[in-house]
């Protein structure tokens, strides 16, 4: 015998998904009769159906061959209304409405159940229906049930978990659990549970992909007369978000279908509707054949080419492209292949069909959106987002999906530790943090980039988890620890053709994500990929840590001049960061900052940061820069970091030049790129400066280590990772009294601290130190000294203790 145990028809009509529930869609649209043919098709010899509560289905086909009537019973806990559903098998009618009268106690169902010997299963046992499920209920139900469901619309995971743990029982755990919970149980050696398999199909996509075998069985009678005689062996095809979505998908499909009668008004004129008849439907129209995807195809490709449209719709957005997408690929057009063991194939071709779609309308919102705002076209801008939220509703079966595959991982790993082996206890005590750590900007040369590019190095060495995920269109090397996620479209910002906005691919990421198991989400940047963050973080409902690099509404306000822009970046950063469980600043003032601006100070913390002091050395002084100076011999003074007018670029320009006017011995050396670089050199021409453009590796530690002082003007970094780098160099350094540079160094002992935007203030500091060679010195000897105590790998685990202790505290909280 192979049976599939647990499937719905179209009497299941109360749908347990918000999605279902928003466009008033029953929870499935199959056919008893179609549901009948599929599963026979697919090899089971027999059949049944198991609606939520009904019959009706059943009996539809129970004039069939091989054919039993069944129904999914809603019960409950009584003691806390937690809701439970349990299969009943081969009922009567009379049962049924006994059944019912029964099932609002789940104590007094099973005792009915046991009394009538009807076959009874628990159905998905770890899955928390109404979200009241706990340790104690499933302990109560290996007391009430023998019968427990390999279910085949939850994930892999869960079925292992609850295989391993059925297959671990022992009578004294049933004896323990008697007298823990007051609870006799009344079957026969309790403690020997066994496994049915069923597909819980609700769309008709799924019929029989799990289902059980039953050898040496032939009739119904032999079957439930001497259940418990006979082996079962549960053959599934693992699902997974994939899954559940594509299932979703098929739901709303065949509802709207039939509501507006689609087959007959689109079905046979449509491209689309072809398309979506055919991935979407159970029953599939495969007997259409080559001829009719040759023919639909001739026909399309002889209508006028479309463009794209005006209007922010998403519907003809939508449209346009799909239509595009199938005419692109004709085998989007072949039929579904219904036969087990290819499910998993055609929920990733639909997977892939709808990400491509809503990346294409996401480019053109994203592209109308960022066009609105940079024009300040405030009520366009409103209606463009508007209609892009309506992707939201189209994406919703995914973030569905993702959510309920996620959100019983904590309850399966406290039950798998409660009724595991000793081996299975230590793995989860040993369980180490898997962080995803989002950033969009890996590849640029700046503080932020640096210090991921070092985490990763140190999470390899110390045999850490770390992945950072970045979206960036350049072909870069991309090595362990690193993923990048190729861009779905770039805006370029017409005024800084040099700053790109690269739109991730949402999806993507969400899968990759899930996939990769991942314990934590940290996010380095409140740009796309860290709302990409944010919102998966969300969905598969994992903690949210971010770390706050950058000044934004700061560099905002000077790059536009205008104080209502910073106004509404603050409003943006301070509503992104409140989404988080843990808010990392870089500094002291950063964190006060951020508090006086309403962020809560229980969530920020600091931020460890330390320094490469292998690297970052005063040994690696030489005299390869002389060979570049017009006067090699004289002081140099350094700049590294991003040139542009934010930096106070400018007042560091005017005071070298005033300065150069009253000392031969000084030079200017600029390391970096940015918007401001031509400027600056027209500004320094005729000067002893040198502009070396972007450097890296041992050439730039050489550089730091062969300058004599270094200066950071900037009053809008948050950290300022390169006043560390000259420090560990055996450079003094100067910095301004705003942001997060001036609490990285010893005031006056291993550099100076000037009053913020006071060209005067830097001069001055400037040429009280050149001017007095002996504490030039000291003060380098100093900045070493005081970097050995910030070296890198010290600051990288004392981070990652935060990680690992926020898994364990977690974790103590859900048992």
């Amino acid at each position: 015998m192979r049976i599939d145990f647990h499937v719905h028809s179209k009497s299941s009509k109360r749908p347990s998904q918000w999605i279902l529930q928003k466009i008033n869609c029953p929870e499935s649209f199959t056919e008893p009769t179609s549901l009948y043919n599929t599963a026979k098709a697919r090899g089971m010899t027999h059949v049944t159906i198991t609606d939520h509560n009904s019959i009706e289905g059943a009996l539809e086909i129970a004039h069939l061959p091989d054919t039993f009537i069944s129904e999914e019973i809603t019960t409950y806990f009584p003691e806390d209304n937690c809701k439970l559903h349990v299969l009943a098998l081969n009922i009567t009618e009379a049962q049924h409405n006994e059944i019912q009268r029964l099932r609002q106690n789940v104590f007094e169902l099973v005792e009915y159940l046991n009394l009538e010997r009807i076959l009874n299963i628990v159905a998905h046992p770890l899955y928390a229906i109404n979200g009241k499920l706990s340790i104690a209920h499933f302990e109560k139900m290996l007391l009430l049930f023998n019968y427990f469901e390999i279910n085949g619309s939850r994930n892999k995971r869960e079925n292992d978990c609850l295989s391993a743990i059925l297959g671990n029982l022992k009578p004294e755990n049933i004896d323990q659990l008697s007298e823990k919970h007051h609870l006799e149980p009344k079957l026969n050696r309790p403690w020997q549970k066994r496994l049915f398999g069923g597909s819980d199909d609700h769309s008709g996509l799924n019929i029989a992909r799990t289902h059980t075998q039953i050898p040496g069985v032939e009739t119904l009678d032999d079957l439930f007369s001497t259940v418990e005689l006979h082996a079962f062996t549960v053959h599934s095809e693992p699902a997974t978000p994939k899954t559940m979505s594509h299932n979703l998908y098929g739901i709303a499909y065949q509802y709207y279908r039939n509501k507006f009668n689609l087959q007959h008004r689109y079905a046979e004129k449509d491209i689309l509707m072809r398309f979506l008849d055919r991935s979407l439907r159970g029953e599939g129209e495969a007997s259409a054949g080559i001829l009719s995807k040759l023919y639909y195809l001739w026909h399309y490709r002889k209508q006028k080419k479309e463009t794209a449209p005006v209007s922010e719709s998403l519907l003809d957005l939508l449209k346009y492209e799909t239509r595009r997408m199938i005419q692109d690929n004709p085998d989007l057009l072949a039929p579904a292949d219904a036969l087990p063991g290819d499910g998993q194939k055609e929920e990733l071709r639909w997977f892939n069909f709808v990400n491509d779609a809503a990346n294409r309308v996401m480019v053109h919102f994203g592209d109308s959106l960022l066009d609105q705002l940079s024009g300040a076209n405030v009520f366009n801008l409103f209606h463009t987002i508007g209609s892009a939220g309506g992707l939201y509703t189209l994406l919703a079966p995914y973030f569905v999906a993702y959510t309920l595959f996620s959100k019983d991982k904590a309850l399966s790993d406290d039950i798998y530790q409660r009724f595991g082996t000793p081996a299975d206890h230590a793995a989860v005590r040993g369980k180490t943090a898997n962080v995803v750590h989002f950033t969009d900007t890996f590849y640029d040369v700046n503080g932020v980039a640096q210090t991921l590019q070092q985490q990763i190095k140190m999470a390899i060495k110390f045999g850490k988890n770390l992945t950072v995920i970045t979206c960036e269109s350049q072909k870069h090397p991309c090595g362990l620890g690193l993923r990048n996620f190729e861009p779905i479209g770039v805006y370029e910002l017409p005024e800084y053709p040099d700053q790109k906005i690269y739109y991730p691919p949402f999806l993507e990421m969400l899968d990759y994500c899930y996939e990769n198991q991942f314990t934590h989400i940290h996010s380095a940047t409140p740009g796309p990929v860290g709302l990409a963050a944010l919102a998966i973080s969300k969905i598969l409902r994992l903690p949210f840590i971010g770390t706050y690099h950058t000044a934004i509404p700061q560099y905002a306000r000077i790059l536009t001049g205008d104080n209502a822009i910073e106004e509404l970046m603050w409003r943006l950063i301070l509503w992104y960061y409140d989404q988080m469980d843990v808010v990392y600043a870089p500094s002291e003032s950063t964190r006060k900052e951020l508090v006086d601006k309403g962020l809560s100070d229980e969530k920020i913390k600091l931020y460890p940061r330390g320094i490469d002091i292998n690297f970052f050395h005063p040994s690696k002084r030489n005299g390869h820069l002389n060979q570049h100076l017009e006067y090699p011999n004289i002081l140099k003074l350094l700049y590294v970091g991003r040139i542009s007018r934010e930096k106070n670029l400018h007042l560091l320009a005017n005071a070298f030049k005033a300065l150069a006017e009253r000392h031969l011995n000084l030079s200017l050396v600029i390391v970096g790129d940015g918007p401001y670089l031509e400027d600056m050199k027209a500004s320094l021409n005729g000067y002893p400066c040198l502009f070396t453009g972007y450097m890296e590796g041992d050439a730039l530690a050489e550089l730091y280590a062969s300058c004599d002082l270094f200066v950071f003007p900037s009053t809008t970094d948050t950290f300022g990772n390169v006043v560390l780098e000259a420090q560990a160099s055996g450079l003094p350094v100067i910095v301004t009294d705003q942001g997060g540079p001036c609490e990285n160094l010893l005031p006056n002992i291993t550099g100076l601290i000037v009053a913020g935007d006071d060209e005067a203030a830097l001069e001055e500091a400037i040429h009280s130190l050149i001017t007095d060679l002996k504490r030039l010195t000291q003060m380098g000897r100093d900045a070493r000294d005081y970097m050995e105590k910030r070296s890198f790998e010290a600051a990288f685990m004392q981070s990652w203790e935060m990680y690992d202790e926020g898994l364990c505290h977690s974790h103590s909280i859900a048992v």
